[in-house]
């Protein structure tokens, strides 16, 4: 089984138009998102306010490409906390589209949260789909004219859990966004930040990107989703990935909190480098190191963030990097950065190390050269006698990258001590880099050829 593939070739998003999906709470529109994009990135559950942030996919429809933002709840009620957090997030999104998908419950009739949200997206001016979602049978069907009353034109009937009315939409929804100019596909790095919940991930994104393109809220758990955000950076096409908080798998609770936890590991197996953030005024914790070692079973690359460096004084400042050092002495090769997010300082120097640790993953080395070093090493320090027997070096080749892989053709794998392994990655690393990679170590027998 290999790793990620060493980048993941998207269409270009920059110029693509975009569809937002809004509505009130509960009405479907993670699931109709799911739907659109062909797969489930946002999480769903029969739960009002699952969805809090701005959600961005790429789809196709009848070579057609677009992209479409699945947002949060609209609660029109003008409540504080969330409601307003949530509200702003749609409105950006109802800003940047180009056309609306308004999406109601017809098991709900019409509410008085729903004439308010048509008002404000007929206020925007722009093409608005009213979407009636759930219309699981005919007796439902019957029960869509009702929606006429909006004033929105024609609602269109749909089951995102039968998956009946999509085509219809997306038809429509192609035969009215705006031609954009074919572009070529364009090589995007993945960088999915982790770590465990409220040590400022959210607030590192929308330092990064100059704008609150995420919800961010001093209560632990706020992110859900596993948010794709694509953007360029001194000419690379980057995407960063926010997860929410990870937790010890026996302190996630089941439901939401277990599901916004599988999707932050697998948001790990498709990045390239996982950037590692932990509040450094606690310094590096157990469920920190937890973490790591998530990252490392998923091969990526692996940047430790130490943010809320501001809060650090005096001698704190001076045994930090030391203290980091002796707790990580498992993945001593993890690359190391400090920032603060509040105070947007350290973070073009990070992103300089993602994208620098990102391009190590995909670095081969010529096969002469390694073969030449591996066997010197060997020399200079020649493997421990197992059972009377020694290990003997065939040959070595690296047949893949991002992580790298390294093959070690022997006359016996079962001679390889785990102590000489680790002796033979510190060569592979002190010869040809690798600093914040995870790399691959495979021995193969010459009776396995």
């Amino acid at each position: 089984m290999t790793g990620p593939s060493e980048t993941e070739t998207v269409v270009a998003s920059a110029n693509l138009p975009v569809v937002a999906i809004v509505g009130r709470p509960n009405v479907g529109k993670s699931a109709i998102f799911n739907r659109i994009v062909g797969r489930r990135q946002a999480i769903v559950e029969d739960l009002p306010g699952t969805t809090r942030d701005r959600i961005y996919s790429e789809a196709e429809w009848r070579d057609s490409y677009f992209r479409v933002i699945d947002t949060g709840g609209l609660d029109t009620s003008g409540a504080a906390g969330y409601p307003e957090l949530i509200r702003r997030q749609v409105e950006i999104a109802v800003a940047e589209a180009a056309l609306l998908l308004f999406i109601v419950d017809v098991k709900d009739g019409v509410l008085s949260g729903d004439r308010d949200v048509a008002e404000i997206l007929r206020r925007t001016q722009k093409p608005v789909f009213l979407i009636v979602n759930k219309v699981d049978n005919e007796s439902r069907r019957e029960d869509v004219v009702q929606f006429y009353e909006l004033g929105l034109g024609e609602p269109m009937p749909m089951s995102a859990q039968h998956s009946t009315g999509i085509a219809d939409v997306l038809d429509r929804v192609v035969e009215s966004l705006p031609e954009t100019p074919e572009e070529d596909a364009v090589a995007t790095t993945r960088l999915a930040i982790v770590g465990r919940p409220n040590v400022g991930k959210s607030m590192l994104l929308n330092a990064v990107l100059g704008e609150e393109r995420v919800v961010v809220s001093p209560e632990a758990g706020t992110t859900r989703d596993a948010i794709d955000t694509p953007f360029e950076f001194q000419g690379r096409q980057l995407t960063l990935i926010d997860t929410a908080g990870l937790r010890k798998p026996g302190k996630v609770r089941e439901g939401l909190e277990h599901h916004a936890s599988l999707r932050s590991r697998h948001a790990l197996d498709r990045a390239d480098t996982a950037l590692i953030v932990f509040d450094a005024s606690e310094g590096l914790t157990a469920q920190d190191l937890h973490i790591v070692g998530f990252a490392i079973k998923a091969k990526t690359g692996v940047v430790l963030v130490a943010n809320k460096w501001d809060l650090l004084v005096g001698e704190e400042l001076a045994d930090f990097e030391l203290d980091v050092k002796r707790r990580l002495k498992f993945a001593s090769w993890a690359s190391l950065r400090i920032t603060s997010a509040k105070e947007v300082q350290g973070i073009t120097q990070l992103l300089r190390e993602a994208v620098r640790v990102s391009d190590e993953r995909k670095k081969r080395i010529e096969t002469g050269r390694l073969n030449s070093i591996i066997q010197r090493a060997m020399v200079d320090q020649p493997p421990p006698m197992v059972k009377n027997r020694r290990l003997k070096l065939l040959y070595v080749t690296q047949p893949s990258v991002a992580p790298p892989l390294f093959v070690f053709f022997v006359n016996d794998a079962v001679l390889v001590h785990f102590s000489y392994r680790r002796y033979l990655e510190n060569v592979l690393r002190d010869k040809f880099g690798f600093e914040g990679v995870a790399l691959r170590l495979a021995f193969r027998s010459r009776r396995e050829n």
